[in-house]
């Protein structure tokens, strides 16, 4: 009976250990380890119902206008695991010199988690350890940075804290520069995308988030983003895991000159997080379009002036808008245009006459204002005794009137 308990004892052990070393395998728990191919797509229809993802917390925001696309608990806290690096990302370039040469401390390299391999005493570019923090999700590069940035850890910290209140970011709290679980350490969905969203606007960032493979001192490193390289356009931004927080990615696409950042948090596994992104990006590229509103220079109408030496003045624009809108959305939209009837000389180039703006089922979705195109200067005492021999001439002699309109 005592052999039969051991022998059942025995295959049940036997079982866990088989499912642990299996889902070990299939779906890495080191952030930092090479990621083969996690995430493949062979759905080439896309439904235009909104989808259903596997993750607790999950957007999509158009990286122009930061209107939302896509939406599930984004603005729910969360744990945010290597997403965090996105803002170590933001202060190192905001702060630092990339040229600068960092000497790795002993904290640095004893870090636990994914990392670069750092070696105490070992010393690189910042530049590098930025490569190793948003590719291989580096722990000890997040260190290393946050050191050299902060004079220590605790101070930059402070800084990505003070960047977050710049932002506007009233969800986000950081402890830590790499992510690790941490009580009040969080972010949502909502702010990850917003903060990826600024973050995209430096091109230096942007240029190395979408790097697959980087050779760096004494190292090989490659991205833990498995979208790269397998979903059409992806170009970022950052993975992460932790227990607490699940798999988290942070993706941008980008299709046609149009970007959308895509934030998925609270995932089960690195294959699901991809699907889950994939899914509500194809949901918003398929279902929205990135509409041209307003060009720069478009002439919209010409003004009468008063007492100009011109009878007119063209109004026209100096920026364009640009919005994310569903064909039902785009038939539905409205445009107000708000300019005098005249304006009185003198008249400045680009002096503000009025503006223009677009809503949206009674809300206001973009606006902008009206400039003048060209100076009009005002009459003088000339200018009207050479209006009032004109009008004489033609008075004494009509058929010049005709004949100069022929």
């Amino acid at each position: 009976m005592i052999g039969i308990k051991c022998k059942t004892s025995i295959i049940i052990i036997f079982i866990m250990i088989v499912n642990i070393c299996t889902y070990s395998f299939s779906d890495d728990l080191n952030e930092g380890q090479l990621v083969i191919k996690a995430f493949v797509s062979k759905q080439k229809d896309v439904l235009a119902s909104i989808p259903v993802v596997n993750a607790h917390a999950a957007i999509v925001m158009d990286s122009n206008s930061g209107r939302i696309l896509y939406s599930k608990n984004a603005e729910q806290r969360k744990y945010i695991a290597s997403t965090t690096k996105i803002m170590t990302a933001i202060v190192t370039l905001e702060n630092g010199n990339l040229d600068d040469i960092v000497t790795i401390s002993k904290r640095a390299a004893s870090i636990k988690g994914s990392s670069i391999n750092l070696k105490e005493g070992e010393k690189l570019k910042l530049k590098e350890l930025l490569y190793g923090l948003m590719l291989n999700s580096g722990n000890d590069a997040a260190i290393a940075i946050a050191e050299h940035i902060g004079g220590d850890v605790e101070t930059f910290v402070d800084m990505m804290n003070k960047k977050a209140k710049e932002l506007n970011l009233v969800n986000t709290s950081f402890k830590t520069p790499h992510g690790l679980d941490r009580e009040g350490h969080y972010s949502t969905a909502l702010e990850l995308a917003q903060m990826a969203k600024y973050a995209l606007s430096k091109p230096e960032f942007a240029s190395i988030c979408k790097t697959i493979s980087k050779s760096i001192t004494g190292r090989s490193l490659y991205n833990t983003n498995e979208m790269l390289g397998f979903y059409p356009g992806a170009d970022g931004v950052k993975t992460g895991y932790t227990g607490q927080a699940g798999r988290c990615l942070v993706c941008s696409a980008t299709r046609d000159g149009w970007r959308l950042i895509s934030v998925v948090l609270g995932c089960p596994t690195r294959t699901i997080r991809a699907e889950s992104s994939r899914k509500i990006l194809d949901y918003s590229f398929k279902n929205y379009k990135l509409r041209t509103l307003k060009r720069v220079d478009d002439e919209f109408k010409r003004v009468p002036v008063i007492k100009g030496k011109e009878k007119f003045v063209a109004i026209t624009s100096s920026d364009e808008i640009k919005y994310p809108l569903t064909d039902e959305e785009f038939n539905n939209l409205k445009r107000v245009e708000e300019i005098p009837d005249s304006i009185e000389a003198p008249i400045s180039e680009g002096v503000n006459i009025g503006n223009i703006s677009f809503s949206l089922n009674g809300k206001l979705i973009a606006q902008s204002e009206l400039k003048t195109k060209h100076e009009v200067l005002r009459k003088g005492f000339l200018d009207y005794m050479c209006e009032m021999l004109k009008d004489w001439l033609l008075y004494m002699n009509p058929s010049m009137d005709s004949q100069s309109g022929s």
